[in-house]
């Protein structure tokens, strides 16, 4: 089972999340088909969204991640609410090139590193809150660890992998983020670093079967976590035929009508579940006339 856990230290100022997404990344690389370098890129983003959903306070508040870095795998998505609900899509699902020079999937030689990262928050406020920084890699952790410092002035160390069966299958997919409050001490930032230096990949210790608690233990070995919150996450698409009717409206009558002629049908796919749907003439009448 897949889910996401919330654990903190506030006397040594500690905070940090981590999930296990293999299921998730599995349902979505079914859905979308992605190759494996694309299947790793998107992983990561999908279960960085995990982790940050679990972030949001409000029952109804969301988080959107969009990573446009101009490289073959396009604009990837992805989106989560604060219930452990994840969506997401990729550009080029068919994207993928060589392993890099340590023998990995090459997920930045695919999202490229000359775009950017932005991320919205829906809290339910007039205006939703949006944080763009530019890529420094393309590898999705360590922009996110920029986006922190930079954006919310948050020092954080963020760790995401996906490990593809030769298959193409998921074999394991997680990550953690461990965040610096503002009464952090050195000590406590000196002991995170030593242990991120000596761990093992976040997808290693997946794969060995080590739960989200234990992985956060095992890290933070040092420090006496409480953990306050965990989730079941679920890959979930909220689409539904009224929502799509509402895309037609807002295309148009003259619009849909000339697409209707020339078609005989009018077919839209949604891009996070890739559920198809079709209207035809008697269901644009009813759209536009009752």
């Amino acid at each position: 089972m897949d889910y996401v856990v919330r654990a903190i230290d506030e006397k040594a100022g500690i905070l940090a999340f981590c999930g296990r997404t293999t299921n998730l990344v599995e349902k979505a690389r079914i859905i979308h088909n992605t190759l494996p370098t694309a299947s790793a890129a998107f992983g990561r983003l999908l279960t960085a969204s995990a982790l940050m959903g679990l972030m949001l306070k409000g029952e109804k508040d969301t988080i959107t991640l969009r990573v446009d870095g101009g490289g073959s795998a396009g604009i990837i998505v992805a989106h989560a609410d604060s219930k452990g609900n994840v969506k997401g899509f990729i550009g080029n699902p068919e994207a993928h090139i060589p392993l890099n020079q340590k023998g990995k999937l090459d997920v930045a030689g695919i999202v490229g590193s000359t775009g950017t990262l932005t991320v919205v928050k829906d809290l339910g406020l007039k205006e939703p809150y949006v944080g763009q920084v530019p890529l420094v890699s393309g590898e999705i952790a360590e922009d996110l660890t920029y986006y922190f410092a930079k954006s919310e002035q948050i020092p954080s160390s963020v760790a995401l992998g996906v490990l593809v069966n030769t298959d193409g299958s998921i074999k394991a997919s997680g990550g953690f983020i461990i965040q610096l409050l503002p009464q952090a001490e050195e000590k406590a930032v000196a002991s995170i670093e030593e242990q991120l230096k000596n761990t093992k990949p976040v997808t290693r210790l997946i794969e060995e079967q080590l739960s989200p608690e234990d992985i956060l233990k095992n890290l933070l070995k040092d420090f006496e976590l409480t953990f306050t919150a965990r989730h079941v996450l679920n890959y979930h698409c909220s689409c539904s035929k009224e929502k799509i009717e509402k895309i037609l409206i807002s295309l148009g009558e003259e619009e849909v009508k000339d697409i209707l002629k020339s078609s005989g049908v009018v077919e839209l796919v949604c891009n996070y579940c890739k559920k198809a749907y079709r209207f035809n003439e008697k269901d644009i009448q009813e759209i536009f006339y009752t």
